[in-house]
């Protein structure tokens, strides 16, 4: 059986949905991952043979004030379901981001390069990436610009707004490959069929900016919203964000033959899926 902790979240049911029967899914209503006797008693119980955490704390510019919290979700209870999971001879596989790094690289970046975080939100994902380490048998999978049919996102927000204005300005100095939770729920059970461990980096191929990204879906939505240029510096929010974070995903597609589609079909195929159930 494999566990999906934070199965009801914009990737953990995408996530479920692909691996079907032999998925269990729980959330926070079940389980508090930032309690070690939470933690214990539910994995002890349902006994999984493997343990996907999708869990975490991502409002990046509220993990600047929420320090604690970011830290318990996103470090301690990576810690926690390490420890577990160990003891009962599972394999955890936890998700991770590109905030890791500070985009300052300048090219892709590999899984080797030495992390770097800017704010509360990366530090707090890379004590999660040490912390499954407690656990030999882990996967850690870095990922970015994450969308799907069952959370907020930035292509949500970008439609939403296209209805209230006739004009909107987007930073186009941030770098990095949207990605549909989809195809990162396939990248992740690539992973697990071909009995990988250590850390991957998984994305759709190429890369745009946010400003890019928000044009790409006017035009595939046939909607005419003007889309203006503006600095990260000029959006003043409390976190600072890796400027060029683009993750090489080639180890992925080396050692499992899967490679994320293109950002672009990525998105038309999102769109269309999300037409249909609207």
């Amino acid at each position: 059986m494999i566990l999906v902790v934070g199965a009801n979240g914009m990737l953990g049911r995408d996530v479920m949905t692909l691996i079907g029967a032999a998925a269990r899914g729980i959330d926070i209503e079940e389980i508090d991952i930032t309690s070690l006797e939470s933690t214990d008693r539910i994995l002890k119980t349902l006994k999984p043979k493997t343990v996907i955490n999708c869990a975490a704390y991502t409002d990046v510019d509220g993990c600047e004030t929420n320090t604690e919290t970011a830290m318990q979700v996103n470090g301690e209870g990576v810690a926690h379901l390490a420890m577990v999971s160990r003891e009962i001879g599972a394999r955890l596989v936890h998700i991770s981001t590109d905030y890791v790094f500070n985009g300052s690289k300048g090219s892709p970046y590999v899984e080797d390069d030495a992390p770097c975080p800017l704010g509360v939100y990366g530090l707090s994902k890379l004590a999660g990436e040490m912390n499954a380490s407690f656990n030999p048998d882990h996967l850690i999978i870095r990922t970015q610009w994450l969308y799907g049919l069952h959370g907020k996102n930035f292509v949500e927000t970008m439609l939403r707004l296209a209805k209230e204005k006739d004009e909107l300005s987007v930073v186009d100095d941030q770098i990095g490959s949207p990605t549909w939770t989809v195809d990162l729920a396939h990248a992740i059970l690539a992973l697990l069929k071909t009995g990988h461990r250590g850390i991957y980096h998984a994305a759709n191929s190429g890369f745009c900016s946010w400003n890019s990204f928000a044009k790409a879906i006017f035009e595939e939505t046939g909607l005419l919203t003007r889309v203006t240029a503006m600095t990260t510096d000029a959006l003043n929010r409390p976190a600072r964000r890796p400027l060029y974070s683009t993750l090489d995903c080639s180890k992925l597609k080396h050692d499992t033959g899967f490679e994320p589609q293109p950002w672009r079909s990525a998105l038309k195929a999102y769109l269309n899926i999300r037409s249909n159930n609207y």
